[in-house]
């Protein structure tokens, strides 16, 4: 549900405009003054409590180092966060620390300050780090930015367990239950399996939810799809390579897919898929554990029946969106060292359980070691529901985000502008000719490659 919806330029024309909104009611922690002063800008949490356990942790840290902390919770509604960003970016002054959204980092990395002692330490002490963080974060090779526990997310398959077996013909609980192993069947989990449970599920009035309009939740389960055929539309070097047979088959596949979809998802945003799977008119959708937890408060009927998986696999692989969040500290701080003392607190063990916890699951840690947390075990009901949300070994699946691996200038242009999306509109909607497309998505990568 969440994203990043503006290009650092948009973002920087809001200007001053932006100031207003960092504005926000804030939270004063009072501890000795010994260690100085620190604002802090965090993400405010889809999952209220979230806020709560972040309080808590920031007001202890603060009290134990005799730091006195402002605590602004802000808003992604409305992109407020990034009109912060960008007012801060351009006053050089406000937080010392804010959180970053997905492709902020490289947006902003001239004016953040190097965290590779932190993630020095933290990678020793917990071990492997998600790439997809380091592809994000990491710039010239420095690390710009603190991977954060809050509002990182994975989008999964999210699942109606009844609907899913009545219609679709598939059991997600016996594919993937909530233990670290999976069914023979977990094998047979790719997107020709997944066709014929959209098809099923569509014609007994159920389809699956699957935005394609110019959104994140759109962006994120395309790119997966398009990654899993191996049809990169540009590749590390910054090479086009979208002419490809893989982009025509993940648009031939897309073609059959779309016949079982709603008419109407090239206008769907973001809460359009939620409230589909929540009002029980969808059998699937992609999403983080937050549109199970609303319908946990306002449809429990269909709460009680949802159920986490992977995305199906391709010839190429099997890969779960990811939208990962930073903590960034700006080089202009008047005060680094408490600030990434701080920050690298919150990213240690026992504060990640705590967030973990108090979202419900929805928070995913960027280390691998991390996805033991007993939180995602024991959420419910149905007791187990995202046990399989975090990407476990025997998931066989990797992170991934969407334009990956092209250079990230060229990626969060295409993220931005929906560009895969748009292809697969072309061909179904507008009923255009594969090769035309490919064409056209040609000559919007040219211009993105000239920046």
């Amino acid at each position: 549900m969440e994203g990043n919806g503006f290009t650092r330029r948009t973002a920087l024309r809001a200007g001053a405009a932006g100031l207003a909104a960092s504005a926000l009611p804030l939270v004063n922690v009072h501890g000795q003054t010994g260690g100085g002063r620190l604002a802090l800008g965090l993400w405010d949490h889809w999952v209220p409590v979230g806020n709560d356990a972040m309080r808590k942790l920031v007001t202890e840290w603060g009290q134990k180092n005799r730091v006195d902390i402002q605590l602004d919770f802000i808003t992604s509604v409305g992109n407020k966060n990034l009109l912060t960003i960008a007012a801060e970016s351009q006053a050089k002054q406000g937080h010392d620390v804010l959180s970053f959204p997905t492709w902020e980092i490289h947006a902003q990395s001239e004016l953040l300050e190097p965290m590779d002692d932190v993630m020095t330490r933290l990678s020793q002490k917990y071990g492997a780090i998600n790439p997809i963080v380091e592809y994000l974060g990491k710039i010239d090779g420095k690390w710009r930015a603190i991977p954060a526990v809050s509002g990182s997310q994975n989008k999964p398959s999210l699942g109606r367990i009844d609907l899913l077996k009545q219609h679709g013909g598939i059991d997600v609980q016996a594919m993937y239950p909530a233990s670290d192993s999976a069914a023979n069947t977990a094998e047979q989990w790719n997107w020709e399996t997944f066709l014929k449970a959209a098809e099923g599920c569509q014609k007994a009035g159920f389809a699956f939810g699957l935005p394609l309009g110019n959104f994140p939740d759109a962006n994120d389960w395309v790119g997966s799809l398009f990654r899993s055929f191996g049809a990169e539309l540009v590749n590390a070097k910054g090479e086009i390579t979208a002419n490809s047979d893989n982009v025509r088959a993940v648009l031939a596949y897309a073609q059959r897919l779309c016949q079982f979809l709603p008419n109407d998802v090239f206008s769907w945003d973001d809460a359009s898929n939620n409230r589909a799977l929540i009002s029980g008119k969808s059998a699937l959708i992609f999403n983080p554990p937050s549109a199970w937890a609303v319908a946990k408060r306002d449809a429990p009927q269909v709460a009680e029946q949802c159920w986490t998986f992977p995305a199906p696999a391709g010839a190429a692989g099997r890969f779960t969106p990811y939208l990962p969040y930073f903590w960034g500290v700006w080089g202009f701080s008047r005060n680094k060292g408490a600030a990434k003392a701080l920050m690298e607190h919150l990213s240690e063990r026992d504060q990640a359980q705590a967030m973990v916890a108090a979202s419900g699951g929805y928070d995913i840690p960027p280390f691998t070691s991390m996805t033991d947390f007993d939180t995602w075990a024991k959420e419910g009901p149905p007791t187990g529901v995202v046990y399989n949300y975090p990407v476990r070994p025997h998931h066989k699946s990797q992170q991934f985000i969407a334009a990956y691996p092209a250079p990230p200038a060229i990626a969060v242009q295409m993220y931005n502008q929906g560009i895969q999306a748009k292809m697969i509109a072309r061909v179904v909607q507008n009923k255009e000719p594969v090769d035309r497309t490919i064409a056209w998505v040609t000559r919007e990568l040219e211009g993105f490659q000239r920046g």
